[in-house]
């Protein structure tokens, strides 16, 4: 540490001068000298305990100074360190003494690695809202100026993002000196810092005067939107959203669109990408005027730039452009309604017809994903003419997320036609969607089939689609088996119980005497997923009876899902049904071999007895749910005719576990391993007294005792 307790201050140095307010800063300075990065980490993660044990003015004096000194660290470390300053405003004693962060965040805002630059920018742009206007321009403002004259790139990029939020506050004098060097960073002979300033053009455009925006961030805009690296410009498009939002629509036209137009055009892909990316937001910036006139034609070409990315991304922005398109044309009141037909069919849709039969499989994907939605936009007519032979087109395609695509957004052209239109296209595409060697894709398809069913009615999907709802129940993949049983249940929700009753649960409880134990569990899963939207007739009448005589099967997954299969039931089954008939069957799980399905008996006795009491039916002794704390596979005998309950009880079983506890405490005393083991000969009373002492609490009150046997250690005795 800088000065008294500098780096010489250790833990040694603490202890010999007495002064135990010194050993957290020791601590600390030890740790972070230590070789181990983790160690070091941990300590800069423990910076706000240090420095509430220091308290604010050593934390300012000696603390920050330190951090300052020594930031020559692992980048995890230096990311942990930035993070935590950010948030070090009351521990330096407030607002006044915010300024005391700033050294070793300025340090930190010139490393090399980016994330740690960028958290160091972050907490000075969080700190800075600390300071007043006064202290913003005594500290803040010049420590932007000292990193934007930087000999280093790294600090003028970290420089960009400190411009917009000391600019609002700042005098006129000061504003006029902050213009400056930012436009100077806008005209830097490093490309990563003009990247920085291009990033950052819009949100400073944001909160400088409109005279300043004409006058001085438009050139700059300019500059930066021809400039030679590809990085630079395509940033600048990011920015022109921002500046024109802020412009008039004349300015708009004379100052803006000459360099988007150019944009649009450029010879770089990724510049392309950009202007197709951002089209949605240019198009509410510039307004409707301009986008009738320059952003329809510039669409256009997007629409079939030789770069697939471009195209994907253009066709990505299609419903959104046509959902503002009809907007602005609402707007003109000049435009006659066929005038307003006329722009989308002639100009946007042919192109949209390329695109249906493009090379790149990225690009018909993403106009399968939005090329349902315009549907609701263009009117029944203009989509049984136009648009519906598209969809079949694109429901044939090879591709399976262009038809995925298709079938998941098929509740938009319900809407407007039906999808009855689709039925004879769409049965074959989904059938092969259903069969994909990949399963994603099968578990994409089963999560639209309730909608599928829905829209094409129950005598559809019973002749077409029943078969493969069946099927995926014994899919090799288990998500598709699970998403199977819950589209199951979905479809009953749909259809009604009554085609539950003839149509699925005989097709399910087939699956009860397959010889796949999977299969099998996989009908317990139908079981549980269907007997709630089925209702207690059917839960108690067709399904009980199957779950009832799984619980001998062979296999112990099978026998505990069983118990976990009544405990879901339960609630939906009568009394008559529970008493008569799950609880023999429950008890004797209970008695399995496997402590897995003992476990999972005694929590479904558990339920089922709860069950019975909440419908005032008599709940012997012996259903009651064992004690907290008691052994979870431990399943409670029935008490004969004579035993007696209560207090006399649990008073006996006390008196027997203190009696083992007191034993084994003699067994496992300092002569233990000598001595025979238990299974050799008994403890005499003698090893029994020369053992160490053990405390023995027993709850009567519960009912099964707690043993809480806690060893009192013996420093004097050594253990062999």
């Amino acid at each position: 540490m800088a000065g008294a307790a500098g780096p010489a201050t250790g833990s040694g140095a603490a202890g010999g001068d007495g002064d135990d307010s010194l050993y957290p800063i020791a601590v600390l300075i030890d740790e972070l000298r230590n070789e181990d990065v983790q160690l070091r980490l941990n300590s800069i993660k423990k910076l706000s305990t240090i420095a509430l044990a220091l308290g604010v003015e050593r934390t300012r004096t000696e603390l920050l100074p330190f951090l300052t000194d020594t930031i020559y660290d692992e980048d995890e470390v230096l990311l942990a360190l930035a993070e935590q300053l950010g948030n070090f405003t009351g521990l330096v004693g407030g607002p006044d003494f915010a300024h005391c962060l700033l050294p070793p965040l300025e340090s930190l805002a010139t490393v090399e690695e980016t994330v740690v630059r960028d958290k160091a920018v972050e907490s000075l742009r969080q700190i800075s809202q600390e300071h007043t206007p006064v202290a913003l321009e005594a500290h803040f403002v010049p420590l932007v100026k000292r990193l934007a004259s930087g000999d280093w790139f790294t600090s003028r990029t970290s420089a960009c993002g400190l411009f917009s939020v000391c600019y609002p506050r700042a005098s006129i004098a000061v504003k006029g000196e902050i213009r400056q060097y930012f436009r100077s960073l806008c005209s830097d002979d490093t490309p990563m810092v003009r990247r920085a300033a291009a990033s950052k053009l819009g949100e400073f455009a944001k909160v400088l005067e409109l005279d300043s925006v004409k006058s001085e961030i438009v050139p700059l805009f300019t500059n930066l939107a021809s400039d030679e690296q590809d990085s630079v410009r395509l940033l600048a498009v990011e920015a022109c959203v921002s500046i024109a939002q802020l412009l008039s629509q004349d300015d708009i036209e004379a100052l803006v669109m000459p360099t988007l137009r150019q944009a649009a055009e450029d010879k770089s892909w990724r510049v392309r990408y950009m202007v197709a990316d951002k089209f949605s937001e240019l198009q509410k910036a510039v307004g409707p005027k301009i986008t009738l006139n320059d952003l329809i034609p510039a669409f256009q070409n997007l629409l079939k730039d030789c770069e697939a990315e471009v195209r994907a991304a253009a066709a990505h922005k299609v419903k959104a452009f046509f959902s503002f398109s009809l907007y602005i044309l609402e707007l003109c009141e000049n435009l006659p309604m066929e005038g307003r037909e006329t722009i989308i069919m002639n100009q946007i849709l042919p192109y949209i017809k390329e695109l249906v039969s493009d090379t790149n499989q990225h690009v018909k994907s993403a106009l399968a994903s939005v090329i349902m939605g315009l549907s609701t936009i263009l009117g029944k007519e203009n989509t049984i003419e136009h648009l519906l032979p598209l969809f079949l087109a694109q429901l044939k395609d090879e591709c399976p997320e262009v038809r995925l695509n298709i079938i998941s957004n098929l509740d938009c052209v319900n809407e407007v036609i039906g999808v009855r239109q689709l039925s004879q296209s769409l049965l074959p595409a989904v059938v092969e969607l259903a069969e994909d060697a990949k399963w994603r894709v099968r578990l994409a398809i089963i999560e639209y089939m309730p909608l599928l069913a829905g829209q094409l009615g129950v005598e559809f999907f019973d002749e077409k689609l029943n078969s493969l709802c069946m099927a995926w129940l014994v899919d090799h993949v288990y998500a598709i088996r699970e998403a199977a049983t819950n589209n199951l249940m979905k479809l009953v929700q749909k259809f009604g119980t009554e085609w539950a009753q003839n149509t699925i649960v005989p097709k399910v409880l087939v699956m009860a005497n397959d010889p796949n134990y999977l299969h099998r569990m996989t009908t317990l899963f139908c079981i549980n997923a269907l007997s709630e939207a089925c209702g207690q007739e059917i839960t108690t009448k067709q399904m009980l009876p199957i779950v009832l005589k799984m619980a001998g099967d062979q296999v112990a997954n099978v026998r505990f899902n069983v118990a976990k299969s009544l405990q879901k039931i339960g609630p939906i089954l009568d009394t008559d049904a529970l008493q008569e008939e799950v609880k023999p069957v429950l008890q004797k799980l209970g008695q399995d071999e496997d402590m897995d399905v003992k476990y999972f008996a005694q929590e479904a006795i558990s339920a089922v007895a709860q069950r019975l009491r909440k419908l005032d039916f008599p709940v012997k002794d012996s259903e009651e749910p064992s004690a907290p704390g008691a052994d979870k596979n431990h399943f409670p005998r029935p008490r004969g005719p004579g035993e007696d309950t209560g207090k006399a009880q649990r008073g006996r079983v006390a008196r027997v576990a203190s009696e083992e506890a007191v034993a084994t405490a003699g067994l496992r005393g300092p002569g233990a391993a000598k001595g025979p083991r238990p299974s050799e000969a008994p403890a005499s009373p003698t090893r029994l007294a020369q053992g160490p002492a053990y405390q023995l609490h027993v709850n009567t009150r519960d009912t099964l005792p707690q043993l809480e046997i806690a060893e009192l250690v013996l420093f004097s005795q050594s253990i062999d």
